[in-house]
């Protein structure tokens, strides 16, 4: 017993729009990470390399090779400082 195609449509949109999420998803995880793949199993000597990789360039992603950092860098601090009761 044949099927008619017009009961095919909608599966045809579903499987459509998880196409083009799926194409959306990759495009923004690709921009995220400047064009190189996303990295997984981060412990936290790779955070705080990145963090500092994120101060330097201002891109997580981002490496510099140049032996001196650049001016303002000495005042960008990581480290946040609590407030003070007084």
């Amino acid at each position: 017993m044949p099927v008619p195609f017009e009961a095919l449509i909608p599966y045809g949109i579903i499987i459509a729009m998880f196409g083009i999420t799926g194409t959306g998803l990759a495009i923004v995880k690709g921009i995220e990470n400047g064009g190189k793949k996303p990295r997984f199993g981060l412990d936290q000597w790779d955070k705080q390399m990145m963090d500092r990789d994120r101060r330097l360039t201002g891109n997580l992603r981002g490496q510099t090779d140049t032996p001196v950092a650049p001016t303002g860098f000495e005042l960008n601090n990581p480290w946040r400082l609590e407030k003070r009761i007084s």
